[in-house]
């Protein structure tokens, strides 16, 4: 993968004061129907890699460990498009190819968050 090549991610997750929401559609006018298939039977596992065809579900906490005002961790939900899918077996690779790819604007936000 190299850095040049925009990566097409479907991302959700939630901020200090704010719930879930989308912070990236991949692309789609709706992202919540890919959102759903990819997730779809996925539970509440904290860390999930789930490929299915040509995209994959993948969750993890933030890496900083940074939590909500309830103190609850912030977990990281993202719809993983091909190539990208095809460069990642695991949740631990999931979070080493698409947390660059994010971790930037989660911060901006993260920053902004402050109330």
């Amino acid at each position: 993968m190299t850095a040049s090549v925009p990566q097409r991610l479907v991302w959700a997750t939630r901020g200090r004061t704010w719930g879930f929401r989308f912070l990236r559609d991949g692309g789609e006018v709706d992202p919540l129907p890919v959102y759903e298939r990819a997730f779809a039977g996925a539970g509440n596992e904290t860390t999930i890699w789930l490929p299915r065809g040509d995209l994959a579900a993948l969750r993890f906490p933030d890496p900083l460990g940074r939590t909500d005002r309830a103190g609850r961790t912030i977990p990281h939900e993202f719809v993983v498009y091909r190539p990208l899918r095809d460069a990642i077996d695991s949740v631990d690779d999931g979070r080493r190819l698409v947390w660059p790819l994010v971790a930037d604007e989660f911060r901006d936000l993260w920053e902004l968050d402050r109330t």
